[in-house]
């Protein structure tokens, strides 16, 4: 029996009501997840205490955008109805019209504001409005204009300045649109009889004579008068081969050429006003001449003459990018004389040469993994380098964090309960000098295995657990009704429960159903080992964990742990601010973080092992990028005065900046023009082999303990070495500082020209002539093993290297 067919009209208000529904639940799941999403993190905000941070970063993600649509919007409504009444109708005669219109034209508005306003941006520019002009801050040598002024008025007023020429110029266009349709409401039939379009039905009869239409055109000439304006300051950053910035054609010609086009966009704009169109368009004039006359004096004139005129301006260049890479003020170049040591005297030297590298972090690295690890899902994810104060004395030390490694046990991972409740931390670390190796040829640790062996006075540990680090996973639950595996003991394990502030109350239903949607996993509503204490954990990596709360920052990809007086471990990472619009700067591309000109080390983050507390301190207090976040967010930094001590005497130079600092030194240390624009003194990184076959390889920073020219005290130190650019002596050597106040001074060992020093290619090769060594290398080499040889010393008190 077939049924019965519903009525067209109900079977239609049916698939209504159905696809009603569906839009309904559609949009009730997304508005879920949102509402999840932002429970989760408050909640992680408020745990770092950084929930005013949380509402500004809201309030500048959406404040710029926000304003300039809705300005936007309010332009192009204004331009439709005085459209409209052009062509003699209103707005209010045809409401439907208008709503619709109106929806259209306010997505039109966020689109011009999203396509042409960059939210940070404008969000810098109202940060930096506070800073002043520091005493000795940098003034370009042009136009005499402050730093600030290219790192945040000039992107501002060129974002500005775009948003306002496509604002206009999709006025216009909406103007004509709209006030034409109108003209032809009437006309239609017509157009569907034509057997081909007539363009003249798209002329706007009257429409030069329309106030709107001058108004709009008169505001997009003063933008483009703006844009010849503001690129006089753009021309800082040309980029001319052997030089940035302004030359000696961009001074005396091109300069006075944007004075030229400047005038005749006013120009037009005035004869716009009066209704003078075709002498207007005549400006365009002008730009044939903008583009043929620089390139003729540049033949003709300046290449046979280059380097005696463009001597002052290449100058500028070399000092404005040392000023921009931190090479200006904090390097200090000393000419050092080099001479033969006669014999070591073990009490006076005795601070370097207890601190002789004998272990490379790579060999060191791989002998903890297999010694240390214990059990297959611990890893050692990095090796770094640090100074601790042992028996008295600093000491140079090796020191890797023991992690846990989830993804190493598939089988537990096979329980929900497993990764979320039981395998949550690794434990503890490996720690040992640098300078010591056993009989066996084994690391001497002063920290060693679970529970931790410490073999010193001088360190501690009462918090071996790592919740927070590299090798992490999410979520986690502790303070739960289900004991937390610590470590392995024999055949046992050894179980702990959380007794720290870390992560956020999770027990209630409204949080447990919030985290459930947010990670898609229904299972933290359901468990029952959530008790009223429980506390959930996320954002446990220290990379992670600091670029949500600030990302606006560039953090280095290399955090290292540190032990505190008080035994606990805590993980440091360097955060830089960088920009792309220091004038007359040489850019550089890096990895990560792409093209820049300009960086500095401003901030250092701390983060415990075992609560998650984090804390962002400013250590370039004259960098005007940091200042103006600080501006921005008042509760997220802290001076670097307020440091523990125990931490801040583990602060040290980031291989990263320092690797930027070498790559432009290299070049940049000819500050004579002549001998720059020549490069008659270019230096190489000096290069070293790794084994007896090996492809050299530029040698990479390391840090040592070691004293500079004139002191008798050893420091912590970051070096490298250059040598002349296709030789293998030793020409100069860098040294950042590290300890106390010295930290970010840079030192420069200029070495004799006259006189021969040997690099580490020509050391290497005179280990290869002596044939005890050679012979012994060889062996070791066809036995699978990796010689890595050489370090430099500086002995205090001489000046010798070995």
């Amino acid at each position: 029996m077939i049924p019965p067919r519903l009525p067209n009209g109900r079977a239609s208000r049916t698939r209504g009501r159905f696809v009603t529904l569906i839009a309904l639940a559609f949009v009730l799941l997304i508005g879920a997840r949102w509402a999840a999403s932002l429970a989760i993190e408050y909640e992680w905000w408020k745990e770092l205490g950084q929930l005013e941070t949380w509402f500004d970063l809201y309030l500048y993600a959406f404040a710029p955008l926000a304003g300039a649509t809705l300005v936007a919007f309010l332009t192009l409504w204004a331009a439709h109805s005085m459209a409209l009444r052009f062509a003699e109708t209103r707005l209010r005669e045809h409401r439907t019209y208008s709503f619709l219109t109106s929806i259209g034209l306010l997505f039109i508005g966020f689109l011009i504001s999203s396509a042409t306003l960059d939210n940070w941006t404008v969000v810098r520019y109202a940060g930096s409005r506070t800073l002043g002009d520091a005493p000795g801050a940098f003034h370009d040598a042009v136009f005499g204009r402050p730093l600030s002024f290219y790192l945040f008025d000039l992107p501002f007023y060129d974002d500005l300045r775009r948003y306002l020429l496509a604002l206009m110029i999709v006025s216009i266009a909406v103007y004509w649109i709209a006030a034409r349709a109108w003209q032809l409401r009437y006309r239609f039939p017509e157009l569907r009889d034509m057997q081909q379009i007539d363009l003249r039905f798209l002329r706007l009869t009257g429409a030069l004579e329309s106030r709107f239409l001058r108004g709009a055109v008169i505001v997009m000439l003063l933008a483009f008068a703006a844009k010849f304006f503001l690129g006089r300051y753009d021309m800082v950053r040309n980029d001319h081969g052997f030089m940035t910035g302004i030359d000696y054609v961009d001074a005396n010609i091109k300069l006075p050429l944007q004075w030229l086009l400047i005038a005749a966009c006013l120009l037009a704009a005035m004869l716009v006003s009066l209704g003078r169109w075709v002498f207007a368009a005549a400006m365009i004039i002008v730009l044939p001449i903008e583009f043929i006359v620089p390139r003729l004096v540049s033949a003709l004139y300046v290449k046979p003459n280059e380097i005696s005129l463009e001597r002052p301006y290449i100058d500028t260049h070399i000092h404005a990018t040392r000023s921009a890479y931190g090479l200006e003020q904090s390097v200090k170049e000393i000419e050092y004389k080099t001479k033969p040591v006669a014999s070591l005297d073990p009490v006076k030297h005795k601070a370097v040469l207890d601190n002789v590298r004998l272990w490379d972090w790579r060999p060191f690295h791989d002998t903890v993994t297999q010694q240390q690890a214990l059990r297959t899902y611990y890893v050692f994810n990095d090796t770094d380098v640090d100074r601790y104060t042992i028996d008295g004395e600093s000491r140079e030390v090796l020191l890797t964090p023991r992690e846990l490694d989830i993804r190493q046990l598939p089988d537990a991972r096979a329980s929900w309960v497993n990764p979320h409740f039981i395998y949550t931390h690794g434990y503890g670390l490996a720690l040992a000098p640098v300078s010591k190796v056993t009989p066996e040829g084994r690391p001497v640790y002063l920290i060693q295995n679970m529970p931790p062996e410490i073999s010193t006075p001088s360190l501690k540990l009462t918090r071996p657990e790592i919740y927070y680090g590299e090798v992490t996973h999410e979520p986690i639950f502790v303070r739960t009704s289900q004991e937390e595996f610590n470590y392995p003991s024999g055949n046992d394990n050894k179980k702990s429960r959380y007794e720290g502030k870390g992560g956020f109350p999770i027990s209630s239903l409204p949080m447990r159903l919030a985290a459930a949607i947010h990670e898609g996993d229904a299972n933290i509503l359901l468990t029952a080992y959530l008790t009223p204490e429980s506390r959930m954990m996320i954002h446990r990596k220290i990379l992670e964990r600091v670029q949500e709360l600030a990302g606006f920052l560039t953090w280095d990809s290399d955090p290292y742990m540190v032990i505190t007086p008080e035994g606990r471990l805590v993980w440091m990472v360097d955060g830089y601010t960088t920009s792309n619009a220091h004038p007359y700067s040489r850019p550089l591309t890096l990895e990560g973080i792409g093209d820049i000109n300009y960086i500095r080390n401003s901030v250092k983050a701390t983060i415990d092992a075992y609560d998650g507390d984090t804390r962002l301190y400013i250590f370039d207090p004259k960098d005007p990028i940091i200042l103006a976040y600080q501006h921005l967010f008042p509760e997220l930094f802290h001076a670097a005065a307020e440091m523990p001590a125990g931490l801040r005497a583990h602060a040290r130079y980031p291989e990263t900046l320092f690797r930027v600092q070498s790559e432009i030194y290299r070049t940049y240390h000819m500050v004579n023009p002549q001998a720059f624009y020549n490069k008659e003194d270019l230096w190489d990184l000096a290069q070293y082999v790794a084994g007896q076959s090996g492809t050299p390889q530029p040698v990479t920073p390391t840090y040592v303990v070691a004293s500079l020219p004139g002191q008798d005290k050893a420091e912590f130190l970051l070096m490298t070495s250059f040598t002349p650019r296709t030789k293998q002596n030793l020409i100069g050597v860098m040294l950042a500082r590290c300890d106390g106040p010295s930290l970010g001074e840079l030192d420069v060992l200029e070495l004799s020209k006259q006189e021969l020093t040997p690099g580490p290619m020509q050391i290497a090769a005179s280990i290869n002539q002596d044939q005890n060594i050679s012979k012994d290398l060889t062996l070791w080499n066809q036995q699978g093993s990796t010689v890595l040889r050489g370090q430099m010393l500086i002995l205090p008190g001489e000046n010798t290297f070995l």
